[in-house]
């Protein structure tokens, strides 16, 4: 044998016994569809190598897909969702969406920074709901950077909100880099600053449903909340300022316990006042600066379990009290009240007209910041 021919030998043998080094995250570009301006729609799919999935749209910085595996290894989609996006425009309800510029409510859309009153249209009923009329779930943000390596896949949704935009202050810019691991772990990263004092509050509104979207009622599933107290709201849902203990309640979720145990409590009138649970619960007063674990929820029928961490001091947990019958999901199933629920973390609701609350403003100089991470897990049981 020529002494090229043996070593070439050499190596193709070595190639087939050597620990091959294989990219196991990846990212893959894509179009969800068309706006009717004919704006494309941009999406990037995040995979890793033990099945999970996650699809991000940038028509308001949108989770709109999640595909894992149950206990068994059988996938399925475990986030509500519509198969076109015209829908997300023409039925708005958030599904998936990046909330802001203030997640959640303000009374009466009426705030005030350094003495100076604003106003921002009010969308539900007499408040302003997750950012106005058009808030950023409305808005097609940019894909600015996507990336992948052995470890990991992410992109990162750019979009600049205009001073004045639904009435707020100053120019913000603000970033979302949804992050897929290999370690099953989804993170969102939110950033955002501004050239001038404005109010800033954003989060993610997916709708969850662990035994799979279109699967039925999410009730028997067993929510842990570490908090021992909540924020009572009137019949505006907005929060009447107190900081009301969870024992002795149907809010207490410090222990495992089904999301439907307690729900129908008609003696409860802040049950009646949320039409079920949508409601802020206290983690700690203010923003830590690692995430810690906000919420836990396992479903008993498949073995997912999803573990949240944030560093936001609430979590507004909403139950899918109005989800009325009218919405058909991407598998074709009628999606009705329960079949779903909302974990999102953030600051208190109508902060800007609660000093106790805290402060939601944020200063030219200053980043705000809210990362969630979300871990899926099953459990054989």
């Amino acid at each position: 044998m020529k002494r090229a021919e043996w070593i070439t030998g050499l190596f193709c043998a070595a190639a087939l016994t050597m620990p091959m080094t294989a990219r196991s995250a990846s990212a893959t570009r894509g179009v969800f569809g068309t706006l009717g301006d004919g704006s494309k729609v941009e999406s990037v799919t995040l995979a890793n190598s033990h099945g999970i999935s996650a699809r991000v749209m940038a028509l308001g910085a949108s989770l709109q897909s999640l595909t894992t595996p149950d206990r068994h290894g059988k996938s399925a989609d475990i986030i509500l969702g519509y198969a076109k996006v015209g829908s997300y425009l023409d039925q708005p309800q958030y599904f998936g969406a990046t909330v802001g510029r203030y997640a959640n409510r303000i009374a009466r859309g009426r705030f005030a920074i350094d003495g100076r009153g604003y106003s921002t249209p009010t969308n539900d009923g007499p408040n302003s709901l997750h950012g106005g009329s058009k808030g950023f779930d409305k808005v097609l943000w940019k894909v600015a950077d996507v990336k992948q390596d052995a470890r990991q896949a992410s992109v990162t949704l750019r979009y600049v909100s205009p001073d004045g935009e639904m009435g707020y202050p100053g120019n913000l810019t603000v970033t979302a880099t949804y992050t897929l691991d290999e370690d099953n772990r989804l993170s969102i990263d939110y950033r955002a600053t501004t050239d001038k004092a404005t109010l800033v509050n954003l989060s993610n509104h997916t709708y969850w449903n662990l035994g799979g979207e279109g699967s039925g009622s999410v009730m028997d599933d067993r929510l842990t909340i570490p908090a021992d107290s909540y924020l009572p709201v009137d019949a505006t849902s907005i929060p009447t300022g107190e900081f009301a203990s969870v024992a002795g309640t149907p809010f207490d979720f410090r222990q495992p316990k089904p999301i439907g145990r307690d729900i129908r409590n008609g003696s409860d009138q802040q049950l009646l006042n949320g039409r079920g649970y949508d409601h802020n619960w206290v983690i700690s007063r203010r923003a830590s600066a690692t995430p810690r674990m906000v919420a836990r929820v396992e479903d008993p029928a498949s073995g997912r379990v999803l573990t949240l961490t944030s560093s936001q001091p609430g979590l507004q947990f909403y139950s899918g009290n109005f989800l009325n019958g009218t919405t058909v999901g991407p598998a074709g199933h009628i999606y009705r009240q329960g079949d779903a629920f909302v974990l999102e973390p953030q600051l208190f609701p109508d902060t800007p007209n609660h000093p106790d609350f805290g402060s939601a403003v944020l200063r030219p100089g200053q980043t705000y910041r809210n990362l969630m991470v979300y871990r899926f897990s099953t459990v054989k049981h």
